[in-house]
This record gives C-alpha cells, sequence and structure tokens, in this order.
C-alpha cells in the first residue's frame, strides 16, 4: 500500500530556508506555502528543483511538478523558417544588460494573468545582482524586442520566461540560450512545464525523481557566466 501524499508545509517569513523532499507530494508538485523570497530561500529553492508560482496578494507557493520539462542541444528543434531568420541575423544580442528590464517584459501583457509580480521582480533582480540570475536580451537597432531569463545554480540552469516584441524573436532568445549556456559548460536547462510552443523546440519531460538526480549531480558543478557572449549556431 503505498504512502499518503503529504500536504504542503507551512512556512514562516524569516525561517531557515530548507523545504521538504518534493517526492513525497502529489505530480501537482505544490510542497510549501509561505516563507519569504530571500536570496537564500531561492536559490535553496532552485537547488531542491523547487521554483516559485503564485499570483499578487497571496502569500509564496513552492512547486515542483512531476514530470519536469528539459531543453539541451541534443534535443533542441529549429524550424526552417527560424534558421533563414537566424542565417539572415538582423538581429544582436547581449548578456546581462537590462535583467529587470527583460523581466518586466516577460510580465506584460499575458493571457490570464502573471506571476511576474512586483515581489519577484524585487527578489530575482537581487539574485541578478548578486550573479545568480541571468538574461539575454535580443535587439534590433536601440529596441528590445525579444528576450528570456533565468536562474543559475552551478552548471543548472532554471529558465523562467521569455518574451517578443518582434515576430520571431523570443525565439531566436531561446535558441541562443540552448546554444550559448551549453557550450559554457551548463548541464542542465530547466523549463518547468512543456507547452505546446516549448514542444516544438525538442522540449522532454523526465520524471520527477530522475529530475531530482540530475539537478543534484549539476548544482555541484561551477560555471562562470558572468561574461557570457550570447550566440546563435551557425
Amino acid at each position: 500500500m503505498k504512502a499518503p501524499r503529504r500536504s504542503p508545509e507551512i512556512l514562516l517569513p524569516g525561517s531557515a530556508p530548507r523545504f521538504p523532499d518534493p517526492r513525497h507530494f502529489d505530480r501537482e508538485g505544490l510542497l510549501a506555502i509561505g516563507g519569504d523570497l530571500s536570496a537564500e530561500r531561492l536559490l535553496t529553492a532552485y537547488a531542491g528543483g523547487i521554483f516559485p508560482w503564485y499570483a499578487e496578494g497571496y502569500v509564496p507557493m513552492w512547486w515542483s511538478p512531476d514530470p519536469r520539462a528539459l531543453l539541451d542541444p541534443e534535443h533542441l528543434h529549429v524550424a526552417r523558417s527560424l534558421r533563414r531568420t537566424l542565417r539572415r541575423g538582423a538581429f544582436t544580442l547581449s548578456w546581462n544588460r537590462c535583467f529587470e528590464r527583460v523581466m518586466r517584459e516577460c510580465g506584460r501583457q499575458r493571457f490570464g494573468g502573471t506571476w511576474i509580480i512586483p515581489d519577484m521582480v524585487a527578489a530575482y533582480t537581487r539574485l541578478f545582482r548578486l550573479g545568480h540570475a541571468h538574461s539575454l536580451e535580443v535587439w534590433h537597432g536601440e529596441d528590445l524586442v525579444g528576450g528570456i531569463y533565468g536562474v543559475q545554480v552551478g552548471a543548472l540552469f532554471a529558465a523562467e520566461s521569455m518574451f517578443h516584441r518582434a515576430t520571431d524573436m523570443s525565439k531566436v532568445a531561446l535558441v541562443a540560450l540552448v546554444h550559448s549556456l551549453f557550450a559554457a559548460g551548463i548541464e542542465l536547462l530547466d523549463v518547468q512545464f512543456v507547452t505546446e510552443h516549448l514542444a516544438r523546440f525538442g522540449v522532454y519531460e523526465l520524471p520527477r525523481g530522475q529530475y531530482l538526480e540530475r539537478v543534484a549531480a549539476a548544482r555541484e558543478g561551477a560555471v562562470d557566466l558572468r561574461q557570457l557572449q550570447p550566440a546563435v549556431p551557425v
């Protein structure tokens, strides 16, 4: 007989940044409620395969769903039309040029609302200033037309969200992120969930247990992304 799945734990703001083992929870993966968005708690969460996801007006909610979605160069699929866009190169790329702006753009005009609320922007911007969060920007001249951001723990990179303000530019950002991160030594790129959009790029799923094993190995890596020079495959 299987043991019953646990109810989410209640975390107090300012408490020790610890989380229960995600393996003890159901596939939806809500394992803790409350706490805070301190840098230490966020890094502890990502190092354990956990992320915050909640709406404005609520307390933080911490998730580790089963399965989890990953992307890597071996699985990456680039459609023919996107390859033409990449070859034309009518864009430029930058790294960590305007992290907070990328976050705010990711939170704009999202159908059904957004989890990128002011508290999240402030918390992840702190992570960025500490060197644990990064953004990749896509430009057309002086216009920011696409971007993506995420959190790094060792050789793990957890991509959080992306946006575009011109056709295909979020796709360019994603392809550039995959190509650049793995070239720099990242071993695991987490994208949380498979969506219809991401599935076209070759995103694949792993059972949560296998994912957590890979996270435990990747977080021990040492990868310096501060001076990354983003590029797309040629």
